[in-house]
């Protein structure tokens, strides 16, 4: 009876339990929980359409070389096949005198293409660092039907700043969101695993880190070396863990005093698998519920950095540089409805994608 007796206490969402019956797909088996939280998700339209929409535009920005770029994305020449927007190629390629980089738009090197070949542009013939030089008036000029939403006052097209500023958003958020995910869900295994402390030092440890000023760790940064990508990724992330330990850490407190996680001590299954394998499922539920908040926080984070002028470096594309193009070219109202409606749009879309995957985790959200 005593063998007995604790496996009437195992969660089916654990390992200690015996598989329960579900489909499977692509080689992973489908529990029915999983399905049900599927097709509760589904079922919420605004969250589900704001997904597809996200990740159709999140994708098309992956090639957004292809789509916006001051250089052909395919070139046929004389039989052979040529990538400039990946690869460089210099002019003698094409038959010309010099060995630096063809100037695609250069009279001579169209037409010495153009006689033993052709040549593909994108649909947006600049780049976010091209500055246009045949305005037809002073930057930052109006939409036309060159540039769809106008130019900057560098005469760079908004269009293709905004593809590629959205694009190193989105990214920046998803490598943020990760990083942080995974430091954040460790410390809070811990804390709340072990207790006692253990958690009464890291707690001690977070309220002190938590308040020390970022902004101003920002600006004395800046004054040291010029921030980068990885540069704001790293002291973001010394930062942004934080908000991932409160809910895995009460999840893990919860627990670790089941009677199944019991048994499993009591049958000499180590800590670190008790931990990551059987409680450690539960916590990711929490998880998973805040990605999407965490994710637009980064966004908006990095934005906020790039507005205020401590962000990526000049001459990045980026979101919060072409709001504060429109801050201080109020003449140029394109630039500030470009950047808003942007901003807006895909942080919209994260927190209606945030809103969906709850309520698909909420056991007490059940859709007929």
């Amino acid at each position: 009876m005593g063998p007995d007796t604790t496996t009437t206490a195992l969660t089916p969402e654990t390992d200690l339990a015996p598989p329960p019956p579900g489909r499977r797909f692509l080689g992973l088996r489908i529990t029915p929980l999983t399905e049900r939280r599927l097709a509760n998700f589904r079922r919420n339209r605004r969250g589900f359409w704001s997904l597809w929409i996200f990740l159709v535009l999140f994708v098309a920005s992956l090639f957004a070389e292809v789509i916006a770029n001051d250089k052909p994305f395919l070139v046929y020449f004389n039989g052979g096949i040529y990538l400039p927007f990946a690869q460089e190629y210099p002019e003698t390629e094409f038959g010309g005198d010099f060995a630096t980089e063809a100037d695609y738009r250069d009279p001579f090197v169209k037409d010495l293409i153009n006689a033993k070949g052709w040549m593909l542009w994108p649909i947006i013939p600049y780049s976010y660092d091209t500055v246009i030089k045949d305005l037809p008036g002073p930057a930052p000029s109006p939409p036309s039907a060159d540039n769809w939403l106008g130019t900057d006052d560098q005469g760079r097209d908004v269009v293709a700043r905004m593809i590629y500023g959205f694009r190193i958003s989105v990214l920046f958020g998803l490598v943020l969101t990760a990083f942080s995910g995974v430091i954040g869900v460790a410390a809070g295994a811990v804390q709340g695993y072990f207790g006692g402390w253990i958690d009464l030092t890291f707690q001690r440890v977070m309220e002190i880190w938590s308040g020390l000023p970022q902004l101003y760790l920002l600006i004395i940064l800046a004054s040291v070396v010029t921030p980068n990508f990885w540069w704001l990724l790293g002291l973001m992330l010394l930062f942004s863990w934080m908000g991932f330990v409160g809910g895995v850490r009460a999840e893990f407190y919860r627990a670790r005093n089941f009677d199944y996680v019991r048994a499993a001590r009591s049958l000499g299954v180590s800590d670190r698998v008790i931990m990551f394998k059987h409680i450690l499922p539960n916590a990711m539920v929490v998880t998973l519920t805040i990605l999407p908040f965490v994710l637009s926080g980064s966004i908006t984070i990095l934005t906020s950095l790039d507005f205020l002028g401590f962000g990526l470096p000049a001459g990045s594309p980026s979101l919060g540089e072409l709001l504060n193009q429109g801050k201080n070219n109020i003449q140029a109202p394109w630039l500030g409805f470009t950047a808003f409606f942007s901003l807006g749009i895909m942080l919209s879309l994260l927190v209606f994608i945030g809103e969906a995957v709850r309520d698909a985790f909420d056991p007490r959200k059940v859709f007929k």
